[in-house]
């Protein structure tokens, strides 16, 4: 044992090994740290078992894992052997030790240090790069199964004649393989030229011969499969044209062959796969011949050849025959992508007409057309969820998405009614004690849906509501309210043991408890679940929580799109899933596409870029598996029920046959389409993301002319919102009538607009209703340049600069209030267009929108009115504009009827009641005694102005005055009184301000009625 320190007759410190116990001690923990390791990977896949098995989708979970192991096991031993055995065939083949040269006796000391741990070493090398070659396999997942599933597209391409399968599913596996072969290839060279050097195969400043010959032939081998795989890629190369990406220097963005592809590139890929050919056969040869002459050179004349005839001949024809007179040469390759660019994007059967743009009829029957061409929806989704939150919201701990959806649902008489539909989901931010029992145990869901009517507001502005209040009462009768996924749940909750959830507050403030029943989520009555949820979650508390017992479940994966993506990780989500109420639940639908980027000659589009606009949020982005695509179906409709989480997806498109290979791969996931029922058809739509892809590609591709096309002379553009100026304006859903359509269309439409220019150059819109036999159909007004129509931007600029409408927003700004702008609609009228735009106020003292006044522009005509109806009126010419100087009464209609003194003294009354119960909302804990005698005055006061408004009715009838002038009055009196449950009481709110948006919680009696 060596000394340390010390003199002669100092103390000694005695250096050893660890004694034993700190030796076991070590051991003990590294494997504590192993396994701890290992149960953390273990809880990783376990919950994801266990999650796909309570959505009864583990066939999906089981084909992706074996599919994942499988290329994992297979490329991984593929790797490691191919280095292993070069590895151990370069030590075979090492000379013998006398040989040595002075060189590699340098190395002398090298060798003893390896050759002790040579085959560990050998093991270790060969286990790192098959680990790591087959975790990059499995990655490919997704490339296998669309091989070994693939179908036929029943189309060719326009050059090889192929079928569009072998582009979309068999050139991205062969890509794979030879990527795989040539890394496998080179690890192997490198590995087999350390090892010959190391054990003196090859020489680097020794006199004498370079490589030994079994050196030399080892090695030629090598290089010679190399140059093997090299005449491979050449000859994928030349199908790799066909969707390869590229600048046209007219047209920007280009996929396919252009003439100098077709007649430069195309045959140097074929010559260069002979050359390569060859000159790999001259490396085997070495095999035979020892000696590196004819391989080099003929390694040499491939690397020559690849300069010259894949490099500097392409650039000749392109100087020399193509910028000379490039239209006429790219022309029929012009042609062959926009045939294949309108098919891959499903825009190839789009009807473009001629648009005049302006009418000359008669303004009186135009006036007369416009309930029938459009239901002109003055309710913006976008604009309106402040109100709907504040007049809705009922509870902090409740909250509506930022963007509204639009639907349709039957009113009493059976027609459809455009409807705007909210969730009230649970919001966690608002909890009033924020701990982990209240987060993931209590607060655990959203109740009921709120809806309104698209094309209708309240006298004051408001939402017309047609589904309101907590528990919600209207038009979809007795249905499962609570909401236990949704948009905006996107934490964890555990439900259905001994813990209570919190269901809602009654009428007074007390609160209602339940628990679920339903069967979804993962059961945690394991103990092992328990732990493993306890490490995925990072929350030690699910394992030892007394609050967790028998019965509990836990719910996670809770967004719609994040199940859907779940379950079909080989779809695309469209960014808006939307909620409908269908056979007494609420369902959430979500759109998905089949995409691919292999579709020969059809240009690329990014989807996160294309499906960007104003309205694009976290919340609404597209959740693609490639971004880059040239082709794209919407192919699956799926519905995520909001109570039990259960998805199931439905084909939609019976022709996609990347569908079709996807079925195939995961049998049972996608139900048929004849299993849609007739509800869920009821609201079905066409997805906006996809008409937002297919809009920007027409802004090109709506010219088939391929001289025209060359041109970029009629390149649109799709204008940047009005409104707040912040990209794309989005498209808006509302039901309306083409011209060449016999009736209403639920329909999705956007504008254009000429590059760089802000005047309207065409119309599009797309029958969005799936029940529709046009469903589907691309209609595109073209208007005529020489006759410029206002564009969006111009028709907002026109509003912002007319001096009657400035007034008319500086008075509606008066008192610190704000103005802002609804979305922009656009409406083809008898050969002209009718934009209407409503304009919301946030009133002084409020923080939510208010419908006050409405923009109509047709032609020359422009009118801001303080209702649709009239503001049509005046653009027509059946009445005469308001003067915003004149306050009503001087020649004016007055905006509400005048009241008595009973009726102010009432509605006086109601604001103090309104006013009191805000102050006891505002209080600290809040005084829900002082609220609730707030409100019975405010009903007391509701009551006493409409019976006085009756009263006065009744008088004006009985001295014969004014037959309908009296009705009117006790009409509006029930209506702002509230003849259903205190719908009064929203409208006395509306009219004052209503609530701070800090204090939301409002009673269910004070909804909108």
């Amino acid at each position: 044992m060596p000394d340390r320190g010390g003199g002669p007759t100092g103390p000694r410190i005695r250096v050893g090994r660890p004694s034993r116990r700190v030796r076991t001690l070590l051991m003990t923990l590294g494997v504590l740290a192993v396994l701890a390791m290992g149960f953390v990977m273990f809880a990783g896949f376990w919950t994801d078992w266990l999650w796909y098995r309570s959505v009864h989708y583990s066939s999906v979970f089981r084909t992706t894992l074996v599919t994942k192991i499988g290329l994992f096991l297979v490329f991984g031993l593929l790797m490691a052997v191919a280095v292993g055995v070069n590895i151990w065939l370069a030590h075979r083949l090492r000379p013998p030790l006398s040989a040595m040269s002075l060189e590699q006796q340098s190395l002398d000391r090298y060798r003893m240090g390896i050759d002790p741990y040579k085959k560990w070493l050998l093991i270790g090398v060969t286990a790192l790069v098959g680990l790591i070659s087959g975790a990059s396999a499995s990655g490919q997942w997704r490339t296998w199964l669309l091989w070994v599933n693939g179908v036929s597209f029943g189309q060719k391409d326009a050059q090889f004649h192929k079928d569009v399968s072998f582009y979309a599913f068999d050139l991205p596996w062969y890509r794979f393989l030879l990527s795989f072969g040539f890394a496998a290839t080179v690890l192997s060279l490198i590995a087999a030229t350390l090892v010959h050097y190391l054990y003196g195969g090859l020489r680097v400043t020794s006199p004498g011969a370079r490589a030994t010959a079994a050196a030399t032939g080892h090695l030629s081998v090598l290089l010679g499969i190399f140059v093997a795989l090299k005449a491979v890629a050449y000859w994928l190369d030349r199908y790799g044209l066909a969707v390869k990406s590229s600048d046209l220097k007219e047209t920007g963005n280009w996929t396919g062959l252009k003439y100098v592809d077709a007649n430069a590139y195309l045959p140097a890929k074929t010559i260069l796969f002979c050359i390569a050919v060859i000159c790999a056969l001259l490396f085997f040869a070495t095999l035979w011949r020892r000696t590196w002459q004819l391989p080099v050179i003929g390694f040499g004349l491939m690397v020559l050849s690849a300069i010259l005839i894949g490099g500097l001949y392409p650039a000749i024809v392109q100087k020399f025959q193509v910028q000379p007179n490039e239209q006429a040469k790219e022309a029929p390759y012009i042609k062959k992508n926009i045939e294949a660019t309108r098919k891959a994007y499903g825009i190839d059967n789009t009807d473009v007409k001629d648009y005049q743009g302006e009418s000359s009829k008669d303004p009186k029957t135009l006036r007369a057309k416009v309930d029938s061409t459009a239901s002109l929806r003055l309710l913006d989704p976008n604009v309106v969820s402040p109100t709907v939150q504040q007049l809705q919201q009922v509870r902090g701990y409740y909250q509506f998405p930022q963007t509204l959806d639009v639907d349709r649902y039957k009113t009493k008489d059976g027609k459809d009614q455009d409807t705007v539909i909210g969730l009230r989901e649970i919001n966690t931010k608002g909890i009033p004690e924020r701990n982990w029992i209240n987060d993931h145990f209590k607060y655990t869901h959203g109740y009921g849906a709120v809806t309104a009517k698209g094309t209708d507001t309240t006298k004051t502005g408001a939402p017309a509501f047609m589904e309101r209040n907590l528990p919600s009462e209207g038009q979809f009768g007795d249905y499962e309210q609570r909401i236990y996924y949704g948009e905006k749940t996107t934490q964890y909750s555990i439900v259905g043991g001994p813990q209570e959830e919190l269901d809602y507050s009654g009428d007074k403030g007390e609160e209602k408890t339940t628990t679920y029943e339903g069967d979804s989520g993962v059961k945690l009555s394991n103990p092992l679940s328990r732990a493993a949820y306890a490490v995925s979650f990072n929350e030690p508390q699910i394992l030892y929580s007394g609050a967790i017992g028998e019965g509990s479940r836990i719910l996670y994966n809770r967004t719609p799109k994040e199940r859907v993506e779940a379950v079909a990780p080989w779809l695309t989500i469209d960014g808006d899933a939307y909620p409908a109420i269908i056979k007494g639940r609420i369902q959430w639908i979500v759109d998905a596409y089949t995409t691919t980027n292999g579709y020969p000659y059809a240009s690329r589009t990014t989807l996160g870029d294309t499906t960007e606009d104003s309205l694009t949020d976290g919340q609404r982005e597209v959740v693609a598996q490639e971004n880059k695509v040239n082709y794209i179906r919407n192919s699956v409709k799926a519905t995520v029920d909001a109570y039990d989480g259960s998805v199931k997806l439905y084909e939609w498109d019976t022709e996609d046959p990347v569908l079709k290979t996807w079925r195939k791969a995961f049998p049972g996931t996608v139900k048929d389409r004849d299993q849609i029922s007739k509800d869920l058809m009821d609201h079905l739509r066409y997805p906006q993301d996809l008409f937002k892809v297919q809009r920007q590609l027409l802004t090109r591709y709506h010219v088939e002319d391929p001289e025209q096309f060359y041109s970029g002379s009629e390149v649109w553009q799709v204008p940047d919102d009005p409104t707040n100026k912040v990209n794309s304006v989005p498209p808006y859903y509302l039901s309306m009538q083409m011209p060449d359509q016999k009736e209403k269309k639920f329909s999705l439409t956007t504008t254009f607009t000429p590059n760089d220019r802000d005047n309207l150059s065409a119309f599009m819109a797309v029958d969005a209703d799936a029940q529709s036999e046009g469903y589907g159909k691309i209609r595109i007004l073209k208007l005529r340049p020489n006759n410029p129509v206002s564009g969006p931007q111009q028709v907002q600029s026109k509003f912002n600069s007319d001096p009657k409408i400035a007034e008319s927003i500086r008075l509606l700004k008066g008192g610190d209030s704000t103005v802002e702008y609804g979305n922009l609609l656009t409406v083809p009228l008898d050969d002209g267009l009718l934009y209407v735009e409503p304009v919301y106020v946030r009133g002084a003292g409020t923080n939510y929108p208010l419908l006050k006044k409405v923009l109509v522009t047709y032609g020359d005509q422009t009118a801001f009115e303080d209702s649709l109806d009239k503001a049509l009126d005046v653009v027509f010419g059946e009445q005469k504009p308001t003067d915003p100087t004149k306050p009503p009464g001087d020649g004016q209609e007055p905006d509400e009827p005048s009241g008595d003194p009973t009726v102010r003294e009432a509605l006086k009354d109601a604001q103090d009641a309104i006013t009191a119960g805000q102050e006891a909302l505002q209080k600290e804990p809040q005084d829900w005694e002082a609220f609730g005698k707030a409100q019975k005055d405010l009903k007391d006061a509701l009551d006493r102005a409409a019976k006085a408004e009756k009263d006065a009715a009744d008088k004006a009838k009985g001295d014969g005055k004014g037959d309908g002038k009296g009705d009117g009055k006790n009409d509006g009196a029930k209506d702002g009184a509230g003849g259903d449950k205190g719908g009064g009481a929203e409208q006395a709110s509306a009219d004052t301000g209503g609530q701070a948006a800090d204090k939301p919680e409002r009673t269910p009696d004070r909804a909108d009625g």
